[in-house]
């Protein structure tokens, strides 16, 4: 699992332990700006280009596909603020999600009766949930296939030294 889409916490003996989840971003923010002043350097010699040849009209089309290329990165690095902490502590399991505008939720379960539950499809693709008293909290829902894969075995076993059980 890549480092900047799971953190985990915890120390070697018994006791709290913390997943931090985060949406994996490919393209840092120095990474967009040189995209950024590339498009737009293309984009202004190819208008430029178009406004001698008599085309000047299309100089704005070129400035408007820059503007909306900015917009669509600048909502993605705003969802990129979600996040989603996993911790275990004092016999609780606690759920907290994190939306994109700063709002967050928890949930609050009994580290003893949590089972963490991965579903796997036909083809491949697979679904990772906490079940506890009869109901199910799907989380990491941006997380992908491999990253759920590797993070329900880390859990249970995170959950199993909670109960006092010996470590895997």
């Amino acid at each position: 699992m890549s480092d900047d889409t799971l953190q985990s916490v915890r120390a070697d003996a018994p006791g709290p332990v913390r997943f931090v989840l985060t949406p994996h971003r490919s393209l840092s923010r120095s990474g967009f700006l040189v995209l950024m002043s590339f498009i737009g350097a293309v984009s202004f010699v190819a208008g430029v280009a178009f406004a001698l040849m008599g085309a000047w009209p299309v100089l704005g089309f070129f400035g408007l596909d820059v503007v909306l290329i900015w917009y669509a990165f600048h909502r993605n690095y705003r969802a990129a603020r979600q996040l989603e902490v996993v911790e275990i502590a004092d016999g609780l399991l606690t759920l907290t999600r994190q939306d994109a505008r700063g709002g967050s939720r928890s949930t609050a379960l009994t580290a003893a009766w949590v089972d963490v539950r991965l579903r796997q499809a036909h083809d491949g693709r697979t679904a990772i949930a906490l079940a506890s008293h009869g109901r199910e909290h799907a989380f990491g829902g941006f997380l992908n296939d491999d990253e759920r894969r590797e993070l329900a075995p880390a859990l249970r076993e995170a959950l199993l030294v909670a109960r006092g059980g010996p470590r895997i």
